[in-house]
């Protein structure tokens, strides 16, 4: 049996973290997880319970598959509580396929940093055992190592979303900015356009009552005159 562990500290809020960590996958750091499927999902006591399933391929050396087998999509069972009041995300994954010769379990917990609640600890703990074949210690080196290495990308693509996020976001914001600027242009130009229309019905209706000042006063002189 080999144990592994690992700390990173995110220098962002665990809001975010965990948001991204939601949405992780898929991701170009680590094009080996090939589907996340939720297979139940509920909220106890203002906790929210995931479980999902995680199709993944493993690339098991020659030596390793004449072991224990081989399989195009390896699956994982991945068990989740995020509770907000508290602050706190734990995942805990156990591998489904090769469970006859291969127990992974690992274990990922997100929390704000003890010492500066703006950034998040990320703790992760990994428990590999191989049994029933030849060579059990070096496979379970192997796969440790493979853990390592996955956790390094896994927290680049942390990073990763999270720059995606800030995108979205400055996105939305110039979207709104540009739409706010366009409803002022319409409203402006739909301003212009009832000023003109209004001066050009003052403008008529000046004339036709000057118009109509002229015709009576014609009138008024004609009739002085036909008395006079």
């Amino acid at each position: 049996m080999k144990i592994w562990t690992s700390e990173h500290t995110f220098n962002h809020p665990w809001e975010t973290v965990a948001q991204a960590a939601w949405r992780k996958y898929p991701n170009p750091m680590n094009p080996a997880v090939v589907g996340i499927d939720v297979v139940d999902r509920k909220v106890v006591d203002g906790i929210l319970h995931t479980h999902r399933l995680v199709s993944s391929k493993w690339f098991f050396p020659r030596w390793a598959q004449a072991l224990i087998g081989t399989a195009k999509i390896c699956y994982a069972s991945e068990k989740s509580e995020v509770n907000p009041n508290e602050r706190e995300m734990t995942l805990k994954t156990s591998n489904l396929t090769f469970c006859r010769y291969i127990a992974v379990d690992e274990t990922v917990k997100y929390t704000p940093h003890p010492s500066d609640p703006a950034k998040t600890l990320l703790t992760q703990e990994a428990v590999v055992t191989v049994q029933g074949v030849p060579l059990s210690s070096y496979m379970e080196d192997l796969l440790t190592n493979k853990i390592s290495l996955n956790a390094g990308k896994g927290r680049q693509a942390i990073e990763w979303v999270i720059g995606k996020l800030d995108s979205e976001i400055k996105e939305l914001a110039n979207t709104a900015c540009k739409s706010t600027d366009e409803l002022l242009s319409q409203t402006k130009k739909s301003l212009d356009d009832i000023t003109i229309t209004a001066r050009r019905s003052m403008d008529d209706i000046s004339t036709k009552a000057k118009r109509s000042l002229d015709d009576i006063e014609k009138f008024r002189k004609s009739n002085a005159n036909q008395r006079s």
